[in-house]
Order: structure tokens, then C-alpha cells, then sequence
């Protein structure tokens, strides 16, 4: 490529000179023939626009020759970097064949070291193969006579086996004639003991068939003690006059006693320690009892984390009435009755020990119903004077539906959903739900039963006509 480039440069060098030789000619001609012109007649005639335009003439003429110059003196700066860049190649090949002719000659000795290293350990071979060879002719020879000697040992060993089977053989038939007696026998006695196999399997079928069945009628039995189904827990556990309970309730029924208070508080506590969800104090029918027991059960349910609501059914009266009115939330049947009065108890003592006393009771009247009354959003005075209102004992009670217009109670509750109780209580304490009425004789020689005393406010709507309800 290099040489190509100095081959054109040399032709165009050629060129080059070729028309600046042509060209150099025409000035001294047109200047002698404008001399000549000048001194002939006519150059008198000549204007002063043909003067300036032989001028023009004249200076194109020794631009272009400038413009030649110039780019004969960049050829020639061009060969002589094609000149200095040939060299430099030329010395670089030099270099790398030199180079290469090194790593060739290492390469050469190396292989002519490796070709020493196979001859000698080729010979090394064909030595230890021509050792195996002369080892296996020796071991041949070796194994031929002691085959020999097993082929005597052999043909000596065949006429023994055959004497001995001559007279196993006649012992065999002996032997079968014995064994087939015995194994007659013995097929006869592995029939019974089949026979025997099948009646105790049989039997023991039958007996796992009736194990089953009892088996399966006590799941039965087991299944029908429960409901089967998880309780519902509801954050918002009231809507549209429904209040679904679940498993976190805990019975307040009867009179309010320091037993009573342990099972309503520790429930509660435990039942923070398993979750949030709401809890739920359900009151069939409670008179009321102990200011102290109660007030632990309002303090527990005002530590709790999880929500405790009441839930009155029946009959809340005293202690119950005002847990059922200071709950966060309490909901109350339209039939149930809510009765509040004022505390009672019995003194005794001598007049300082009764004002004591006196001072203490009211203490906790305003401990445990000023707070009622704050929640109805009227006086204690006006609380109390109520009270004798509604009745000249002082009991003020009220069903549901009006206990909810004194706020003795946050809402009405049509239906009560009881999820938690998921086990048949017929199958928990059958002897405790079920009171028996003992039947009785009069003195007339009549029959009758005595029913069970009712709760306050409870009526009997019994059809009695022959009179032996009493």
C-alpha cells in the first residue's frame, strides 16, 4: 500500500512539472509582444482597457504559477512522510521477524526436548511390557499344571459323588416315602388350623364391626354434644336492634358477693390477656348485694383494654342497676326491668358508731350514684326525690324501653345472639338444668306441686284450673 502511494506521488510530481515548464514560456512572449506592440504603430491606438486587462492577464498567469509551486512543495512534504513512514515500517518487520524467529527457536527446542522425553519413555514401556509378557508366559505355565492336578482331583472326586448319590438316592426313597406320610399328616392338621384361623378371624371381624359401631355412635354422640361452629367476634358487635355475643362472656347472675366479684374480674383479666375483642357481662337476674364486690367489677371493667358491655335480660336491680348504668355500653330486653334505689343497710352500735356508719354510707352514695345521676344529667337530690316518686318505697324501676330514656341504659336490644355457647348444655350438667317439681300431698289427701319462688317483679301465667300448681 505504501509503495502504491509513492508510485502516484511520483506520477502526479510529473505531471505537475510538466505544466509549469509549458506555462513559464508564456510570460516573456506576451511581454515581448507587448514591447514589440509598443513600439508599432498601432499600440498608439491601443486604449487604456486593453493595457489593464494584459495586466490582469499577466497576474492570473503568475498566480496560478505561485498556486503550482505551492503544491509541488506539499508533494514533496507528502514523500517525504511516505519516506519516513516506510522506514519506520521496514524497521518494525526487522524487529518482529526477529522476534518471531526467536519464539521459533524456543519453540523448536522445546519440541525437540518433549521428542527426547517420549523416546525414553517409550522404552521405558516396551521394557515393562516385555516384564508383563515373560510374567504372563510364566503364570500360564503355571496355571496349565495346576489344572492338571485339579482334573485328577476332579475324576477322583466324581467316582466318590457317585457312589454316595447311588446311596443318597436309595435313602431319599426311603426318606419320600416317610415324608409324604408326615406331610399328609401335616396337611391335614394346617386344614383345622386354617379351619380355626377363619372362625377366629371371622369372630374377630364381628367383634371389630360392633367396636366400630359403638365407636361411631360415641363420635356421634360426642358431635352432637357441640355446635360445631367457631364463635363470631364483631368489633361493633350491636346493629338494628342484633347484639352478637361470643365466647368472651361472662355471667353476673344472683346476688353480687366477694365470690361473684372474683369471677366477673379474673374473667375479665384474663380475657385482655388473650385479645381485644369486646367482653360481655350478661345478667339474667341479679338483686344486687356488696357496694365493695361491685365496685371492684366497675374498676375491672374500667382498667379493661378490651371493651366490656352489659347485657340485661331479665331483672338488674341495686349494685346490678348501677353496673348496668355506668358501663360504656349496656343493652337491655324491652321486657327487662331495671330498678335503682337508695343504698340500705343495718347499723348497730351507739350513736357515735351510727353517725360513723351513716357517714360511710353515704360515702359510698356518692361514690357509686352521683355518678348515675351525673349520667342522667340531673342532681342527686333530684335523683333521690325521683325515686320516691315513682314508688313510696323508693324503688324507681323501669323496663327496658324507658331504663333507655333515663340512661340507665345505652340501647334497646330486640335479639341476642349467644355465639359462644357452641356445647349442648343438656349433655354439660343434665341434673342441674333440669329442676325436678316434687309432687306433694295435702291434708285433704289432695296432690299438688309447689313451684319455685319468683324473682322480683315476676308474675306466674300459668293455666291452673284444678288448683294443683300452688
Amino acid at each position: 500500500m505504501l509503495l502504491m502511494k509513492t508510485i502516484i506521488f511520483f506520477a502526479l510530481l510529473g505531471m505537475f512539472s510538466a505544466a509549469v515548464s509549458a506555462q513559464e514560456p508564456a510570460a516573456p512572449v506576451k511581454a515581448t509582444e507587448a514591447a514589440t506592440a509598443a513600439k508599432a504603430p498601432e499600440a498608439a491606438v491601443k486604449t487604456k482597457a486593453q493595457q489593464l486587462n494584459e495586466a490582469k492577464d499577466e497576474i492570473r498567469a503568475q498566480y496560478e504559477l505561485d498556486l503550482q509551486k505551492a503544491k509541488i512543495a506539499k508533494l514533496e512534504a507528502d514523500y517525504n512522510n511516505l519516506a519516513l513512514e516506510n522506514k519506520f515500517a521496514g524497521e518494525k518487520a526487522v524487529a518482529e521477524m526477529a522476534r518471531l524467529k526467536a519464539e521459533l527457536d524456543k519453540a523448536s527446542a522445546e519440541n525437540k526436548l518433549a521428542e527426547e522425553k517420549g523416546k525414553a519413555a517409550a522404552a521405558a514401556q516396551t521394557a515393562e511390557l516385555q516384564k508383563i509378557v515373560t510374567e504372563n508366559k510364566l503364570a500360564d505355565e503355571n496355571a496349565k499344571k495346576a489344572l492338571a492336578d485339579l482334573s485328577g482331583q476332579l475324576a477322583r472326586l466324581k467316582a466318590a459323588n457317585d457312589l454316595l448319590t447311588e446311596r443318597q438316592r436309595e435313602q431319599s426313597m426311603a426318606d419320600a416315602k416317610e415324608k409324604s406320610v408326615m406331610e399328609m399328616e401335616a396337611k391335614r392338621m394346617d386344614f383345622k388350623e386354617r379351619q380355626l384361623k377363619f372362625e377366629k378371624t371371622l369372630m374377630e371381624s364381628r367383634m371389630d364391626k360392633l367396636g366400630s359401631d359403638l365407636t361411631m355412635r360415641t363420635k356421634k354422640e360426642e358431635w352432637k354434644k357441640e355446635a360445631n361452629s367457631e364463635p363470631v367476634y364483631i368489633d361493633k358487635p350491636f346493629s338494628d336492634g342484633r347484639l352478637v355475643v361470643s365466647d368472651r362472656r361472662i355471667a353476673l347472675n344472683g346476688p353480687i358477693y366477694s365470690g361473684s366479684a372474683d369471677h366477673v374480674t379474673d374473667r375479665i383479666h384474663y380475657f385482655n390477656n388473650i385479645s381485644s375483642a369486646p367482653i360481655f357481662i350478661m345478667i339474667d337476674s341479679s338483686p344486687g348485694g356488696s357496694v365493695m364486690a361491685g365496685y371492684r367489677i366497675l374498676k375491672a371493667m374500667q382498667a379493661s383494654r378490651a371493651p366490656v358491655y352489659v347485657a340485661v335480660k331479665s331483672f338488674a336491680a341495686s349494685m346490678a342497676a348501677v353496673i348496668t348504668t355506668l358501663a360504656e355500653k349496656s343493652y337491655v330486653y324491652p321486657n327487662a326491668i331495671i330498678l335503682h334505689h337508695q343504698m340500705s343497710t343495718m347499723n348497730w352500735g351507739n350513736m357515735t358508731q351510727l353517725k360513723e356508719q351513716l357517714e360511710m354510707a353515704r360515702e359510698w352514695e356518692r361514690r357509686l350514684m352521683l355518678p348515675v345521676a351525673k349520667k342522667m344529667g340531673i342532681p342527686m337530690e333530684e335523683f333521690r326525690k325521683k325515686m320516691y316518686e315513682k314508688n313510696s318505697d323508693g324503688d324507681w324501676e323501669e323496663f327496658g324501653d324507658k331504663a333507655v330514656e333515663n340512661k340507665w341504659a345505652t340501647s334497646l336490644v330486640e335479639r341476642i345472639e349467644e355465639t359462644g355457647l357452641v356445647k349442648n348444655p343438656d349433655y354439660e350438667a343434665p341434673a342441674a338444668n333440669k329442676r325436678a317439681l316434687d309432687e306433694r300431698e295435702d291434708d285433704k289427701g289432695q296432690r299438688y306441686t309447689a313451684l319455685p319462688r319468683l324473682q322480683p317483679f315476676d308474675f306466674y301465667f300459668i293455666y291452673n284450673p284444678d288448683k294443683y300448681y300452688r
